[in-house]
């Protein structure tokens, strides 16, 4: 209901995300106003790495449309790229048989690099890519400005790095082993030198959003969708409260000298 009052017409949802359970709680919250919003979902491997059969597509698509009480998607994505050894020249094909078949308006990926979207290309147009993009992770800023040049939507994920850039995660807070902020990959933003870094970059930020008067969580999201390619940041909400929040972050207005001022912090703290 939040979503709704604060103009919201577009969630992002998944098979995997609970089994199917984020999916029926949507289906719940969009009864009788599917109308008012535009739903977007995944299909993923089942079981992981068995890589995208059309028959397996199709079916997860059908099941989306059940979960989710609807005759169409708006917009349905490969989670991530296959690892079963089925050429995505198959399995992109299978997706644009359910554009032509009206079960889904438009076709996405996520998690691909460019040489795979470029396959894709051949067979349909990709109509977007749902790729990790944070003040603290831009190592797709390339592939997301070429997918703006070549009018493929980039929805970000993780816009707020599981937390990092709401500032209400400190260098003393910690996790459970099998959180994945627990900082056990080397390469992850919670690694202990990585983690570190980031916490410098949050603390340079904050004068700015103190300056603008808005959280560190609204500057984030507005940063993010004011860069070069990328149409809108997926931010998740916990309770009506973030939902607000997160939703006014769509109102603040960036000039270009603040703008190139966080770029400027970003690029100095964290390396691309």
């Amino acid at each position: 209901r939040s979503v709704f009052d604060c103009g919201i017409d577009w969630i992002d949802t998944a098979e995997v995300y609970g089994r199917g359970r984020s999916e029926e709680l949507v289906g719940k919250a969009v009864a009788g106003r599917r109308d008012e919003v535009r739903l977007a979902s995944k299909v993923a491997p089942v079981p992981e790495g068995s890589g995208f059969r059309a028959e397996q597509v199709r079916a997860a698509c059908e099941g989306s449309l059940r979960r989710l009480g609807t005759e169409h998607l708006d917009l349905y994505q490969l989670h991530w790229p296959d690892e079963g050894g089925i050429p995505v020249e198959e399995t992109w094909a299978a997706m644009a048989g359910l554009v032509d078949d009206g079960l889904v308006r438009f076709i996405g990926v996520s998690n691909f690099d460019r040489a795979l979207i470029e396959r894709c290309q051949a067979i349909r147009h990709v109509d977007s890519l749902q790729q990790e993009f944070s003040m603290l992770e831009l190592r797709d800023r390339d592939l997301i400005r070429w997918c703006g040049e070549q009018g493929t939507g980039v929805l970000s994920y993780s816009p707020l790095a599981f937390g990092l850039l709401t500032g209400a995660i400190g260098p003393e807070s910690r996790f459970d082993a099998d959180d994945v902020r627990s900082g056990r990959d080397e390469g992850s933003l919670f690694a202990p030198g990585n983690r570190e870094r980031n916490h410098a970059v949050v603390e340079a930020l904050r004068p700015v959003a103190e300056r603008l008067d808005i959280t560190l969580a609204q500057l984030a999201l507005a940063w993010n969708v004011h860069q070069p390619g990328v149409t809108a940041a997926i931010a998740g909400s916990r309770n009506p409260d973030h939902v607000r929040s997160n939703a006014a972050a769509g109102d603040v207005e960036l000039d270009d000298a603040t703008v190139t001022e966080l770029d400027e912090i970003v690029s100095r703290v964290a390396p691309a």
